[in-house]
């Protein structure tokens, strides 16, 4: 029978430290007693702190040679003896414990599944795929992410942010797909944080964009593991922060604030159809009232007649321009929208949904608003729900009252040039040095230049 070729311990020492180079969450611990040693290196994200102390390192000390020790690593039914360095690597990225001795490499399960306090995601959701979301847990999240990205590829390095708070970060990356120009930018901004007290992911992004008064978010907030994992596989940046439930994920383009997991986990036809519903959901929200004071107001001669006709019935009752009509039914919306993030979570969907009923209904019979305005605004807050992250509906939220107000002192032609200009104040912005109305991803960019050569 042919003799299986085993690994030398030095030289297989040696090829872990290269390839696990810039990694922080890696630990290495040298045991000796009298004139034995033995090395162990682990994950610490992966591997369970308790179940290495005492099955490990206690009994390194309690048993009387290494021969009797490594005998003992053996009995466990997950103990192997790898055959070639690939095997070595792959086990401890599932979270096995390399043991290396004068003569010998082992390997011993000491796997951490993260299973307590881990809750399903509340702000992303989706039909089909994984349910888990990150903790306020800095390690935990870590170790989600171990767990689905089991490259020796995937680096990580701590950072602490506010000089009262020393909150930790962590920056994970991929060292082959990240652009190294981005990475240097993030670790700098991250750097030059001089905050005192930084205490959320929102923290970061606002002391690291530029610049920082802008109506449209740059950086990407994602309770999802999943979706950090998928960003990172395409060239981005991840940051995690301790105590939030969030990473942060750079640079973020306009089109990735519309890109939902379901996308990815339906048929690529499908995924394809449900982004362009939300962008079509983007520009009913943002244009509906402003199109609706136009036409009311200075261009009724470009609707149909019947149509015309229709809208000048529906506000033959009210008392005042249709601006007003609309600013008082969409700031109506805004003050239901914060009662029911406000309120206490048992009464706040039924308190905020009556409220609305009564009022939209008392509106319409006192000739305040007419018809089709209560109509319209269902339609606006309903649209503006599809957009899969709420730090960009914020951003909807307040754009559409810019159009609105052009709207009511240029018609038409105040819409069309309001367009222009956020087209260009969009394109004028940028994300960690790229275009941030980039409609690709990173990944799908550098592809082609390959083919381009």
């Amino acid at each position: 029978m042919k003799k299986q070729n085993k690994l030398n311990p030095k030289q297989a020492m040696a090829w872990v430290n290269k390839q696990l180079k810039d990694v922080s969450d890696i630990e290495e611990r040298k045991l000796k007693k009298g004139h034995e040693e033995i090395d162990i290196i682990y994950f610490k994200s992966l591997c369970d702190p308790v179940v290495i102390n005492e099955n490990l390192i206690n009994r390194f000390y309690e048993l009387d040679n290494v021969q009797l020790y490594l005998e003992f690593i053996v009995s466990f039914p997950k103990s192997l003896e790898p055959e070639k360095e690939e095997d070595l690597m792959r086990n401890m990225l599932r979270g096995a414990v390399a043991i290396f001795s004068k003569d010998k490499v082992l390997l011993f399960d000491a796997e951490l599944v993260q299973a307590g306090g881990i809750q399903p995601a509340s702000t992303e959701n989706v039909v089909q795929g994984p349910d888990d979301s990150f903790t306020e847990n800095v390690e935990i999240n870590l170790n989600l992410i171990r767990h689905r990205y089991q490259s020796t590829n995937l680096k990580s390095e701590y950072m602490t942010a506010g000089s009262a708070s020393q909150t930790r970060l962590i920056i994970l990356y991929d060292e082959d797909k990240v652009d190294k120009t981005v990475l240097k930018e993030v670790k700098s901004r991250l750097s030059d944080i001089k905050a005192h007290i930084v205490q959320s992911a929102s923290d970061i992004e606002r002391w690291t964009m530029h610049p920082r008064f802008r109506l449209f978010p740059t950086m990407m907030l994602s309770e999802r593991p999943d979706r950090t994992v998928l960003n990172i596989s395409q060239g981005k940046v991840a940051i995690l922060m301790d105590n939030t439930g969030y990473s942060i994920l750079v640079p973020s383009i306009f089109n990735d604030f519309f890109t939902a997991m379901d996308d990815k986990i339906q048929l690529p036809p499908i995924g394809w159809f449900l982004k362009g519903v939300r962008y079509i959901a983007l520009f009913l929200t943002v244009l509906l009232p402003a199109f609706y004071v136009a036409f009311t107001s200075y261009n009724p001669e470009i609707l149909r007649m019947q149509v015309a006709l229709l809208i000048a019935g529906s506000r033959a009752t009210v008392p005042y321009p249709s601006f007003f009509e609309v600013l008082f039914m969409l700031l109506a919306m805004e003050f239901l929208t914060e009662a029911s993030v406000r309120l206490p979570k048992a009464i706040g969907p039924t308190a905020t949904t009556v409220g609305g009923l009564i009022l939209g209904t008392a509106a319409t019979e006192a000739g305040l608003v007419s018809n089709i305005m209560i109509i319209l605004v269902s339609a606006v807050a309903i649209t503006n729900y599809v957009i899969p992250f709420t730090m960009m509906s914020m951003g909807i939220r307040v754009s559409k009252y810019m159009f609105i107000v052009l709207a009511s002192f240029f018609g038409l032609v105040g819409i069309v040039l309001g367009m222009i200009s956020l087209i260009l104040y969009l394109t004028s912005l940028r994300t960690f040095g790229k275009p941030y109305l980039k409609m690709f991803s990173m990944d799908w960019r550098r592809k082609g230049d390959r083919r381009s050569g």
